[in-house]
């Protein structure tokens, strides 16, 4: 039973949608136009023209109720929590302490797994299933609008989803050792959706929030441990076989990286797979600050990004996933301040929802305090001002009549993907073609004779592609697949290495030697916060070909850093080396090694101009001022035991707000 039925809303409601916005004109006497007749119905462009009525409904109510508050949404508020030990179908931190549940419920595939509730571990794969429909069932019985996230376990290791060895987004793909098992696990995902029902039958609305957070190094989807036409595939993928393959049509789809952007929308888009396969742009960031006047001001330009981009596109812009993650009880008005920022912004304060993270009880930090916890009254006036929207101010929800606007034929190349690396003499492409079909599809190699490509019983045009042995020798060529459709040719294409790259000695972090001397390539390597330009430079150097230009822009915000994993054992080395060619700026460089969770830090200036190598010991490294968690812990043995990543960021030092530095050779020793 929807929670309005048997709890007074706190507030107004926000009603919306055709067909209740019609009634309520009705019931005040007012004369409708023709334009608001309730048999008009609204076009919707989203990714599946299929979807059904409610989730095309849904996709519609985001959109209209931008602006008017932003709905509350919670992971696994129902079944993890500090107020309760065992789930009771009702129980939630945010109903304890608010009266009320959130108007978003997140759930995690996890469950599937049985790692995480209602899921059960060591049961069976029918029964984790039934479990995550039961969550969906659950919380659109209370009202609330149904999220689903994904931590992925590793697919080659067996790892779980901070297991980033082995490559998995490349082996998962078409063609990889490991695509079966990855649709294996779109199977349980489909069948845990498609089973979600109301009692008449109407499949529940699920919005799917795949490889989130992206934009970071720590999952095995992430920056670093895929390339992005990779990570494009990947997701494009996950959305054809679960909309095309397995037929399930009450799923939209969220694409959501990670904090932070300066504002920027360059590296937001670069792992855009397509406005063909994103219904909602989303955004991840969480608070190590207490809620500093910088991370609010950061924040809401880039949540300001993001909504500018949703609106160009006829997108739904969305906080996906936020936090307070320092110590806690730092700042008692946090989730004021936060949402005072949102609606302080015109741009900000349009994100259609804003989802935390779980209470996953004891001694795990509370993301939604819960009562006699510090920030409880904060969360209560956060809860009452009318712009933040839980359960019971929704309605009106699946109202609205839409028709979907028809999918547009589209083409795209799936294996090999631009900038990967072919080591073998015969490999084979992929090309996918949806909403069409074509009699005539071919591939070419640098723009040689085509080859016929066939539909393959998977769904793509495929065909060998047998390769010269001599060939490779690290050269790259253009693979280009077309077909006719409808009258006209659609293409496209990819940069393709081939050959082998020797490896770099254990210790090494770059040399910058092994990019075929591709700036992408390069940039691809790395994970990168706010606005910087990472190329190579023939020029500045240390050794080698190569050595790395690495640009800032603090305009947008006063840091900028890139990085990349490193999963190495560091306790034959004492120091970490590189050679820094400053810009005579009063800027500073700060070299981070990151292990068993603490961010260890060594600053250096950027003064000199000549080029020289930086000596930095293990030994003088402190943790980073914000890691209080880790305030007393060292570099020592048993952390270089297991270091897990490197990060170079460059900090404004007050006069010099853009320049450029150069890098080569970063290794410990």
């Amino acid at each position: 039973m929807p929670i309005s039925a048997f709890r007074a809303p706190r507030r107004a409601v926000i009603t919306l949608g055709a067909a209740t916005a019609a009634a309520a004109a009705a019931a005040v006497g007012m004369p409708l136009p023709a334009s608001a007749e309730t048999n008009r119905r609204q076009r919707v462009s989203i990714v599946d023209d299929c979807a059904t009525p409610q989730t095309r409904a849904l996709f519609q109510y985001m959109l209209d109720q931008q602006g008017q508050g932003i709905l509350f949404g919670h992971e696994h508020t129902l079944t993890d929590g500090f107020t309760f030990d065992t789930f009771t179908e009702t129980t939630s931190d945010v109903e304890a302490t608010t009266g009320d549940y959130p108007a978003v419920f997140g759930w995690d595939t996890l469950i599937l797994n049985g790692f995480q509730k209602p899921g059960v571990y060591g049961g069976t794969v029918e029964e984790n299933i039934e479990a995550m429909s039961w969550a969906f069932e659950k919380s659109d019985a209370l009202g609330g609008i149904n999220v689903l996230s994904a931590h992925m376990y590793n697919f080659v290791t067996g790892g779980d989803f901070w297991d980033t060895t082995g490559r998995v987004v490349s082996q998962i793909l078409p063609g990889g050792p490991k695509h079966a098992d990855f649709n294996e696990f779109l199977d349980r995902i489909a069948a845990s959706v498609k089973g979600a029902k109301r009692p008449d039958g109407t499949l529940i609305p699920v919005v799917f929030r795949p490889f989130h957070e992206n934009t970071g190094g720590w999952f095995w989807w992430g920056a670093g441990h895929c390339t992005s036409a990779e990570f494009i595939e990947i997701f494009r993928y996950t959305v054809e076989y679960l909309r095309d393959t397995k037929k399930v049509h009450n799923l939209l789809y969220s694409y959501s990286p990670n904090s932070s952007f300066g504002g920027d929308p360059a590296n937001y888009m670069k792992t855009y797979p397509g406005d063909e396969f994103v219904d909602i742009l989303g955004y991840d960031a969480y608070d190590n600050s207490a809620g500093s006047p910088e991370w609010l001001a950061g924040t809401m330009k880039d949540l300001a990004m993001v909504v500018g981009l949703a609106e160009e596109r006829g997108k739904v812009p969305a906080f996906t996933e936020f936090g307070e993650s320092g110590e806690e009880g730092r700042n008692l008005d946090w989730f004021t301040d936060l949402l005072g920022a949102l609606k302080a912004d015109p741009a900000a304060s349009r994100v259609s929802h804003m989802l935390t993270w779980a209470n996953f009880g004891g001694t795990n930090r509370a993301y939604v305090p819960f009562p006699g916890h510090a920030l409880e009254p904060d969360f209560v006036e956060f809860y009452e001002d009318p712009y933040s929207l839980f359960a019971s101010d929704l309605d009106g929800v699946y109202d609205a009549r839409t028709s979907a606007v028809p999918s547009a034929p589209f083409l795209h190349l799936v294996t090999p993907t631009d900038r990967q690396r072919v080591t073998t003499a015969e490999t084979t492409i992929r090309m996918r073609l949806t909403s069409a079909t074509s009699r005539k599809a071919t591939y070419s190699i640098n723009g040689g004779a085509p080859v016929a490509l066939t539909r393959d019983s998977a769904g793509f045009y495929s065909g060998k592609w047998s390769i010269d042995p001599s060939w490779l020798d690290n050269r790259t060529v253009t693979v280009k697949v077309s077909a006719k459709v409808n009258g006209r040719t659609m293409t496209d294409e990819a940069l393709v290495f081939l050959g082998e790259v020797e490896p770099l000695p254990v210790g090494w972090i770059d040399d910058f030697e092994g990019y075929a001397g591709d700036d992408l390539t390069l940039s691809e390597a790395y994970s990168h916060v706010n606005a910087n330009t990472t190329t190579l430079s023939a020029e500045h150097k240390a050794s080698g070909a190569y050595g790395l230009a690495y640009s800032y822009d603090f305009a947008n915000a006063g840091y900028t850093g890139i990085g990349r994993s490193v999963g190495q054992d560091w306790t034959a080395f004492g120091a970490l080396k590189l050679w820094l060619k400053g810009d005579g700026s009063t800027n500073g460089a700060t070299i981070q090694v990151v292990s068993k969770g603490a961010y260890f830090e060594y600053n250096t200036g950027l003064s000199d101009t000549a080029g020289a190598e930086v000596n930095a010991p293990f030994a003088d490294f402190r943790p980073a001022p914000w890691d209080t968690g880790h305030a007393d812990a060292r570099l020592d043995a048993e952390h270089l035991a297991e270091v897990s990543a490197f990060n170079l960021y460059l900090g404004y030092g007050g006069t010099t707000a853009a320049g450029t530095v150069y890098v080569d050779d970063i290794r410990a020793e």
